[in-house]
């Protein structure tokens, strides 16, 4: 994943601010920007995971680390 292009937003931004709130923090504008960032990650270590063990389905236990 390259760092120079910019990440689509995947998940979203009012539900998360919503869940950090609830543990009684703030919320800084880069936040959800760095939360995308681990979405894609863990997206493409899923993906890669899958296709290494020869499938094309990425299932749940592709995102366990």
């Amino acid at each position: 994943m390259s760092k120079t292009k910019e990440l689509e937003m995947l998940i979203v931004g009012s539900k998360a601010k919503n869940a950090l709130k609830e543990h009684d923090v703030n919320v800084a504008s880069d936040a959800l920007e760095g939360l995308n960032s681990v979405v894609h990650w863990h997206i493409e270590q899923a993906a890669q995971r899958a296709q290494a063990n020869g499938r094309k389905t990425v299932r749940s236990h592709d995102f366990v680390v």
